[in-house]
């Protein structure tokens, strides 16, 4: 365990401490953002935007962009900024342009990207996936365990328990924290797409489908284009269903006490699906889908 929040405390410390989005605010130091999308909008861009509204917002709050170059042409080399900017955001960046100006299509260029990064770390993920199986394998022992100390509270006895449940864990090489593991991959990937769809305007710029990928849901029902609604509610599925191998779990494993935390955490996420621009949503659902995929091909005995 111990490992793990080392791993967790590293990630954070990069990104508190280093490089990060800044949002452009006014006089009152509220965040300014694009009337039309409902973006907030960020001020040190990476690359020089063409939309006229967004031009304008920038010059009117006296923010230089004539010297950045161009989205097209782009390069994460130079202009330190830390090292999650420098080794994250703007890398990523770079391969999301590139991929979207061969595929014509900042949209696609996202979802490509997404899956290209996700089955680089099949194998990492693969192993949390697999820990369900091994789960459902020990069940019965576990029941076992938990009937013997049903009505065993002292510390003596909750002591012997853990210790046995240990056994068991390590009878079927069980890793009790292996779940986090996706957790701790996420999380930062998250950001990261999160920054380098903020920062580039090219992706905020263009459309996937009937989608404004800068625009928010919220901001798009409230002007009448109700299908925005169509992205939020893929955002709730593909989580939730993302959640269902984590919630056998929890059934099979009485130890365990993530229900709660699970539909808490798929509650925040649905509500916050209405304020992020359309581009980030885009990337969610795509990685949960993968992930659906990806538990599937394990319950079905296709990964080894």
């Amino acid at each position: 365990m111990k490992k793990y929040q080392k791993v967790l405390v590293l990630i954070i410390g990069i990104f508190l401490l280093t490089g990060c989005t800044k949002f452009l605010k006014d006089s009152e130091n509220k965040p300014i953002k694009n009337e039309e999308t409902g973006q907030m909008i960020t001020e040190n861009i990476i690359c020089r935007p063409t939309n006229e509204t967004t031009i304008a917002i920038y010059q009117d709050n006296n923010i230089d962009i004539s010297k950045l170059p161009t989205c097209k042409k782009f390069s994460p080399i130079g202009n330190y900024e830390g090292l999650w900017t420098s080794l994250f955001v703007k890398p990523l960046a770079w391969v999301i342009i590139k991929i979207g100006v061969l595929l014509k299509n900042y949209g696609l260029a996202l979802i490509v990207t997404c899956l290209i990064i996700r089955l680089v770390l099949f194998p990492f993920t693969k192993k949390t996936a697999m820990q369900s199986e091994l789960i459902k394998k020990a069940q019965p022992e576990m029941q076992k365990l938990e009937k013997k100390y049903e009505n065993k509270n002292s510390t003596e006895d909750q002591n012997k328990k853990a210790q046995e449940m240990m056994a068991i864990y390590q009878k079927y090489k069980i890793n009790p924290v292996s779940g986090c593991l996706l957790a701790f991959i996420q999380l930062p990937l998250l950001l990261a797409f999160y920054e380098a769809i903020q920062r580039t305007p090219a992706i905020f710029e263009d459309k996937f489908l009937f989608l404004e990928l800068g625009k928010t849901p919220w901001n798009a029902i409230k002007g009448g284009e109700y299908w925005y609604i169509i992205l939020v509610i893929l955002i709730f599925v593909a989580t939730l269903f993302s959640f269902r191998k984590t919630l056998k779990d929890q059934a099979a494993n009485p130890a365990m006490n993530m229900k709660t935390t699970l539909y808490f955490m798929l509650a925040i996420i649905t509500y916050s699906s209405f304020t992020i621009a359309s581009a980030v949503g885009i990337y969610w659902v795509t990685s949960n889908i993968f992930t659906i995929v990806q538990n599937i091909m394990v319950e079905r005995k296709k990964v080894i």
